[in-house]
């Protein structure tokens, strides 16, 4: 990590203390450096698609707009070439290495110091990973999340917001509504994301989301 480079953080938490914690944090790292705040994930996704330029984004997993991983499937999806730090109050090891299957470049733990806190973000622009040291991160990711994240990275960030929402159990009037779309749009959103809905196991996608955004969060915060 070069000292005097300026770096463009995001920190999306739904919680503003912790927000202005994470910012005193990473303000003590750099000496230029510029820090968006986001209490929302469509906040998130809003400032992504203006454009904004962002080196690294610090993504709390329990924020209004996502359920369980559905937020990082998301950001690694649509803007893989953007860093994700996850920190989250749920220290379970296995949502720990769901993160890191979803391409999270490291998982810090809320519970952390700020020395500890600042070392691993620091390592992260440096190119490297970081996650707790207990934890083991050798087992591969299975072939349904492969196959999960592979598909969609070909769909656009709409149909993903369909997805997110299909997946919440939303139905596509509803959709539209949240979308200020059509529910026309939607029905052709739909069909590019599940192609063939009618024929016997045509919802695989929508069920390997939810299925994969929920496990192990029962206890994240």
């Amino acid at each position: 990590m070069k000292p005097l480079e300026h770096y463009r953080l995001l920190i999306a938490d739904d919680h503003p203390l912790y927000r202005g914690a994470l910012r005193e944090a990473v303000t003590g790292l750099f000496e230029r450096i510029d820090i968006a705040e986001a209490g929302t994930f469509n906040e998130v996704t809003e400032l992504l698609e203006r454009g904004s330029e962002v080196d690294l984004v610090l993504l709390d997993l329990t924020m209004p707009g996502v359920r369980g991983f559905s937020g990082l499937m998301y950001l690694r999806a649509q803007y893989p070439s953007v860093p994700v730090i996850v920190v989250s109050a749920n220290d379970d090891p296995a949502a720990i290495r769901r993160c890191m299957e979803f391409g999270a470049s490291g998982f810090i733990p809320k519970t952390l110091g700020v020395e500890v806190m600042r070392d691993a973000i620091s390592r992260i622009l440096s190119g490297g990973v970081w996650t707790p040291p207990d934890v083991d991160l050798s087992a591969g990711s299975d072939a349904e999340t492969t196959a999960l994240m592979t598909r969609m990275t070909t769909l656009t960030p709409q149909q993903v917001r369909v997805l997110m929402m299909l997946s919440e159990g939303l139905l596509n009037k509803q959709i539209a509504y949240q979308l200020g779309v059509s529910e026309a749009t939607v029905k052709a959103h739909v069909s590019a994301v599940v192609p063939g809905r009618a024929a016997r196991g045509g919802h695989w996608l929508v069920r390997a989301y939810r299925y994969r955004g929920s496990r192990h969060l029962q206890r994240s915060h």
